[in-house]
């Protein structure tokens, strides 16, 4: 990295970043073998990072990501993996996965379970479920939330019979909603107009992810029989097209091979821009297929500007010039500044199946994509173990917070990186905590009131301190170029009087020709 001695904000350094930039990688949990993962930033608190994996492993952060604490989550219906999370209006957090019921009460994955974890009273209250009928298998559920009604919508693949290569069964995209804060839930309603079989393949109905629109209107795409088909909501759910819109061929389907990957699919994903940005309104949908080829699998993405009914050419997202492989893809959208951020595996720099974990960022609406390797060492798959079906990713204000799962001597892990960008869009890398001549911390933490700062100075120097936010962005100085004698010192700080919402936030110590120290603390 080739530091740029002209940016500076507050007392922390702006890095240019290129390629192949290193990136803080957090361990999130490694019990259990977990994989199929799914992360979410609380948005009215971003120091609260809600991650989940196979099968039924939660995991909290109240540190925007750097620390987990893990839970092994139970249910009334049983927890049968697929994990999604997401956060509502009030920050509370909703866990949907699928359901494996004890045999009095039910069949094996024959409804999607909600769960909802109160955030002020912090722990886990509702317990519900949508889309049970008879013995049919409902799998791989999505959730959004509106954000002007706090309405709950669900779509789903239910199976007549999972597995079954008869012609008399089909699997169809469910939807279900709730009105109540996931209290209760509607009636499963079938939303697309041509069914798939039940193999769980090509010709599955599969991938269907909901997006709320800027006026609550609901979009969900999914692939099948006919490749990516696309189906929109303008009355909450209550009505659906008469006939579905067919977007685009998936060629070689959606289910495909990939060396070490012992299953490997390229499922849509649907989200749709909501900020006040240029491009509010948009509609993208992110898959993975093999266009041009089976060694050389690509990230793409589609958008439309008018409500989905037309919709632009594929364009490719992943920017390397080789024949390999890019896979497992996930995209999202901050929705205070309208970028879109997709992650996935990729294997451009290695010509066996070493792994990666790349960020793909758009900052244009999808029209050019900037590539970041976002993981700090590759790992090798092996068919033998599973992955599960997919990546995920979660960004808030420029808090970045992919999700991954990686194998090191056939152990499965699950990842995040500490990726924090600035309002000017620049990659944010903070000073390192280590200094020849200071110590220091910082009590109590987590505050609400009032924290001290205590350094220790070992020679006479001239010292600066500042209070940064999460994402580098200057709150307060406490001192401006001080000469300090060797000795200890404890600066104070009103948390309350400076008004700070909940979240992390760093001291930051400065010190000529020493590195700066950087002390995190929380706001609660």
């Amino acid at each position: 990295m080739k530091l740029s001695h002209l940016l500076f904000i507050g007392l922390f350094s702006i890095l240019n970043i290129n390629l192949f930039s290193q990136y803080e990688n957090v361990m999130i949990n490694n019990t259990n073998n977990p994989e199929e993962p799914s992360i979410f930033i609380n948005p009215k608190n971003p120091a609260f990072v809600m991650a989940g994996a196979n099968i039924n492993a939660i995991y909290i952060s109240q540190d925007s990501g750097h620390t987990w604490q893990a839970i092994s989550m139970i249910s009334q219906s049983g927890v049968w993996g697929d994990p999604c999370l997401i956060a509502d209006t009030a920050g509370d957090f909703y866990f949907i996965h699928l359901a494996n019921p004890p045999a009095q009460q039910g069949n094996w994955i024959d409804r999607i379970v909600c769960q909802k974890y109160d955030i002020s009273q912090s722990n886990w209250t509702y317990d519900t479920y949508m889309g049970l009928n008879g013995s049919k298998a409902q799998d791989k559920a999505w959730i959004a939330v509106d954000p002007q009604t706090n309405n709950l919508y669900v779509t789903w693949t239910e199976f007549d019979y999972y597995g079954s290569n008869l012609s008399t069964d089909s699997s169809n995209i469910m939807f279900s909603r709730s009105l109540d804060a996931g209290a209760s839930w509607s009636q499963a309603k079938r939303i697309n107009k041509k069914a798939g079989d039940c193999i769980d393949s090509d010709n599955t109905v599969e991938g269907a992810v909901p997006a709320v629109g800027p006026n609550g209107e609901i979009y969900v795409a999914w692939a099948g029989p006919d490749g990516l088909v696309f189906d929109r909501s303008l009355d909450s759910g209550n009505t659906w097209l008469q006939n579905d819109i067919v977007i685009n061929p998936i060629p070689g389907g959606w289910d495909y091979e990939i060396s070490g990957i012992s299953r490997a699919n390229g499922l849509p994903i649907t989200l749709c821009d909501i900020s006040s940005g240029a491009n509010n309104g948009t509609i993208y949908i992110n898959w993975s297929d093999q266009s041009n080829g089976i060694n050389n699998t690509d990230i793409w993405m589609v958008k439309s500007t008018d409500g989905g009914n037309t919709w632009s050419s594929p364009k490719i997202i992943n920017d390397d010039s080789s024949n390999r492989q890019q896979f497992f893809t996930w995209m999202t959208i901050d929705q205070k500044t309208g970028n879109l951020y997709c992650v996935f595996y990729d294997r451009r720099n290695y010509s066996d199946n070493r792994t990666d974990v790349f960020l793909a960022i758009s900052k244009d609406g999808g029209q050019s994509f900037e590539n970041h390797k976002i993981s700090k060492s590759p790992f090798v798959p092996n068919n033998n173990i599973f992955f599960g079906d997919y990546t995920n990713i979660s960004v808030y204000n420029g808090m970045v917070r992919p999700i991954w799962a990686r194998l090191n001597n056939d152990s499965l892990s699950v990842w995040t990186a500490i990726i924090n960008i600035d309002s000017t869009n620049t990659f944010i890398d903070f000073p390192s905590n280590e200094s020849s001549n200071i110590e220091a911390s910082n009590f109590p933490n987590p505050t609400s009131d009032k924290i001290s700062f205590s350094y220790k100075i070992k020679r006479d120097a001239i010292i600066s301190i500042e209070i940064i936010d999460n994402n580098g962005k200057k709150i307060s100085t406490i001192l401006n170029g001080v000469k300090k004698l060797s000795g200890m010192y404890i600066e104070h700080f009103d948390v309350k009087s400076e008004d700070l919402g909940a979240g992390v936030y760093y001291f930051v110590l400065h010190c000529q020709n020493e590195k700066d120290i950087l002390k995190k603390f929380i706001v609660n």
